[in-house]
């Protein structure tokens, strides 16, 4: 939906903005005069900041916004206002998008909405646990702790993410150059060895790399369009609810990958469940909150399951344990802190150790991974220049005999 920016006089006749979403200008001036307010000016804002192809918002850097937590937090604890420090922020931010962001959450604050209200405008910025934290800091007297402890969180998984991306581009790289090598050869190479060779009946080796030629030069518009329509399928298989159930599976149970990819989730359910209950949410409230955060649906049908039975006065690891997916030793360190009371530290202190195991399974994936693409490509071209020679050696042999 458009965001419009308004202008009104409440009811004592004082000026108001800020700004909010609706359908249309009318749908805004119902929702102004919901909140007993006059509006004297509404207009649209421009939808700068939007994909060209889906006219989505684009989202904004989540290194940036955690940035911005950790700034809010020490201009707050240094006794600077809210609207003081947001306008500060939205000045100063070397994002557009955020300071852009920010300024809209400045003008809805100004206008009477808390600061979780008017983050919760904007889900390109500021997701659905960081809202629900912030609220709960708002009702509790400790924004800042929560600011804070926002920040640093967001930072590990920045941290997490960054580093498999950076581990994953020499293999990309290498792949690319191999794919790159091989149509060099098909497209260059082939033209010129295939009127040498005749009409000679050659080798199934052979004759399937000369297929690859023809389909390269003689039917590329419709190899494009196939490995079009193949992506558009797989790109609306992986959307629906049995393909992402699908990819969420194969990244629980893929071998070497699959441990990466669990642990990864359990480390962010850990922090975030963790950081919810150091910063006084519900035990209940931050189990749901905290299991989208986790990113797959197997581990949060269990976190669900665990609620269920928290609610009714049971443990929390022992549902948790059905699902084989949690490690025993995590769950019995969850279920030390339930009877100790001491689960909110525990979970944070979970979060940092896996992670640093999980960074080093990285590395040695990676490691593993590196020497394995190496020998994929050579095998990739050595096959083709296999499937080149062996006619000419067999015409080699052949004149040599006779």
């Amino acid at each position: 939906m458009p965001t419009f920016a308004y202008r009104a006089r409440n009811a004592a006749g004082q000026v108001v903005t800020g700004s909010l979403t609706a359908e249309s200008s009318l749908a805004a001036t119902r929702a102004l005069d919901d909140r007993a307010l006059q509006p004297t000016e509404i207009r649209e804002v421009e939808t700068q900041g939007r994909s060209v192809i889906t006219g989505r918002t684009r989202r904004v850097s989540i290194a940036k916004v955690g940035q911005a937590y950790e700034q809010l937090a020490d201009l707050l604890r240094a006794g600077v206002p809210i609207l003081r420090s947001l306008s500060v922020l939205s000045q100063q931010s070397s994002s557009p998008a955020l300071s852009r962001v920010l300024k809209a959450v400045h003008e809805d604050v100004s206008g009477g909405d808390s600061l979780a209200d008017s983050m919760e405008k904007h889900p390109e910025a500021f997701p659905g646990v960081h809202v629900a934290m912030v609220r709960a800091g708002e009702k509790g007297g400790f924004l800042e702790d929560v600011l804070a402890r926002m920040s640093e969180f967001v930072s590990r998984q920045d941290t997490l993410r960054n580093k498999l991306i950076g581990s994953l581009i020499y293999p990309v790289m290498l792949f690319c150059g191999g794919i790159l090598a091989v149509l060099v050869v098909l497209l260059y190479v082939v033209p010129k060895l295939k009127p040498l060779l005749g009409t000679k009946k050659l080798p199934t080796i052979t004759q399937v790399v000369f297929g690859m030629h023809t389909i390269l030069t003689e039917y590329w518009l419709s190899l494009i369009v196939t490995v079009a329509l193949v992506v558009l399928l797989v790109w609306l298989y992986l959307r629906s609810e049995t393909g992402k159930r699908a990819v969420a599976a194969f990244q629980i149970r893929a071998p070497m990958i699959g441990p990466i990819f669990t642990m990864v989730a359990l480390c962010r359910f850990c922090r975030i469940f963790g950081t919810l209950l150091a910063n006084g949410i519900p035990i209940i409230q931050s189990l749901h909150i905290a299991r989208d955060s986790a990113g797959n649906p197997f581990i949060g049908e269990l976190i669900d399951t665990a609620a269920d039975n928290v609610s009714r006065g049971d443990s929390l690891a022992q549902p948790l344990a059905r699902g084989k997916i949690f490690p025993p030793a995590l769950l019995d360190m969850i279920a030390v802190a339930e009877e100790s009371n001491t689960l909110e530290k525990v979970l944070v202190q979970i979060a940092n150790v896996q992670e640093e195991r999980t960074s080093q399974k990285i590395d040695v994936f990676m490691r593993t991974l590196e020497p394995l693409m190496l020998v994929l490509m050579a095998a990739m071209v050595l096959t083709i220049a296999f499937a080149l020679m062996l006619p000419i050696l067999q015409l080699t042999t052949g004149a040599m005999r006779g």
